[in-house]
């Protein structure tokens, strides 16, 4: 593998699947054409070929709740350890000093490492700011999708509370942003807010991604949210979702009939939903991770992201896929299988993008991971990977590791008599 990136791609040679088959791989600009035995002939394309023996070959993952103008400000803020509330107020009294260009610094610096984990495509989600100047996020994450245009796909969610008016998030969508976002669940009246929220949705005729029911308790905003979208026909999705995780089996299953019937994709954020929760709770301690698992096994189409990375609402994070699949697995009882989909095909789905994999006719948006079958890469999680976004290869990270070997010890030779 010496092609340098950005370079295209024409076959992928000796790469496994998650089945374990090993296989070849034509590409043919941004859809995969072939995938064969290996070993077998494949199509004539133009473009490099690379040699993946050693690696487990997947669709490129996709971010389906990023808040990437917040990203890597926890050194800056140095915010107090706590809960959703502490984070609110220790982000809003940063915001009112945001810096366009820093901001637009933070953020390409974790969208980058994003990429070279096997992450092509992020859903972010963009603060409209208090004060003078609403839009310096906004204006920050258009430079930055422009700037990384080719390399991956950037969606920008317009997030704004209770006082940012109508007018603001009009602007916002004005200068580039794709979809209607808020909180409605931290407003006084959360009911309100969420239907003036889909009603400015509607007028602008784009889609929705709201946080939603994002305490253990609390208002209940997914059920209403389901029924005023429920036959629209833009995309519509709710991230958070924890306070599922406490309900009852039957109100739940009631719950997911609407949500299915709403067609509302459900994303899970296990990393900062478990930072977030229980804090008020000085014994069995709940954890909060919407249930996926049960919602998809109710006919839901599920997600999961990172959310926050190292910001005042998450100290750490990796922008790593593979390390939310294995949160899901560890903390959402998900089957590694289940856990991979849900941050690769799944969060595809959920954000409206077209199929991709190692699948004849899918879209070229794959990651190669360095790894002995599926459950080794959610496991150890290699940073050895291979990206390809839309047919080119984007990123590759070779990691060189030297330690040292067991050495036995020497036994001395015995005595002998003379």
């Amino acid at each position: 593998m010496s092609a340098a990136p950005p370079v295209t791609i024409a076959a992928l040679r000796g790469a496994r699947l998650a089945s374990g088959a090993t296989v070849d791989i034509a590409l043919d600009g941004d859809e995969v054409v072939a995938v064969v035995p290996a070993g077998s002939p494949l199509p004539d394309t133009d473009g490099v070929v690379l040699d993946l023996t050693g690696y487990l070959i997947t669709a490129a993952a996709a971010e389906p709740h990023a808040h990437l103008d917040k990203s890597q400000s926890w050194d800056a803020i140095r915010p107090p350890f706590g809960d959703l509330e502490r984070a609110i107020e220790s982000w809003h009294a940063y915001a009112l000093t945001l810096d366009e260009d820093d901001t637009l610094r933070r953020a390409r610096s974790t969208a980058l490492r994003m990429l070279a984990s096997g992450i092509t495509s992020v859903r972010t989600h963009v603060d409209l700011l208090r004060g003078d100047d609403a839009l310096a996020g906004v204006r920050a994450l258009v430079r930055l999708r422009d700037e990384l245009d080719g390399l991956m796909d950037i969606e920008l969610v317009a997030l704004g509370g209770p006082t940012i008016a109508d007018e603001v998030f009009e602007a916002a969508l004005d200068a580039g942003v794709d979809l209607v976002g808020g909180a409605p669940h931290l407003a006084d009246d959360p009911i309100a807010d969420l239907e003036r929220l889909i009603a400015l949705a509607r007028r602008r005729d784009v889609g929705l991604d709201l946080h939603t029911d994002e305490s253990l308790a609390g208002a209940d905003t997914l059920a209403a949210y389901a029924r005023a979208v429920t036959g629209w026909h833009r995309p519509r999705s709710a991230g958070h979702c924890v306070r599922l995780s406490m309900m009852p089996a039957t109100d739940l299953v009631a719950l997911a009939a609407d949500v299915r019937a709403a067609d509302i994709g459900v994303i899970a954020l296990p990393i900062t939903n478990l930072y977030l929760q229980g804090w008020d709770t000085d014994h069995a301690v709940p954890r909060g991770i919407a249930p996926i698992g049960r919602l998809k096994a109710a006919g839901v189409r599920v997600a999961a992201g990172a959310d926050n990375v190292r910001d005042p609402f998450n100290p750490v994070g990796r922008c790593d896929h593979l390390e939310t699949a294995s949160l899901l697995v560890s903390a959402g009882h998900l089957a590694p299988e289940d856990a991979l989909e849900a941050v690769t095909t799944g969060a595809r789905d959920v954000m409206g993008l077209p199929f991709a994999g190692p699948v004849a006719g899918a879209r070229a948006d794959l990651v190669a991971v360095k790894a002995a079958s599926l459950g080794d890469a959610v496991a150890f999680a290699s940073a050895d990977r291979v990206v390809i976004h839309r047919g080119r290869l984007v990123s590759r990270t070779t990691v060189s590791t030297e330690t040292a070997a067991s050495v036995p010890t020497r036994t001395a030779a015995p005595a002998t008599a003379s």
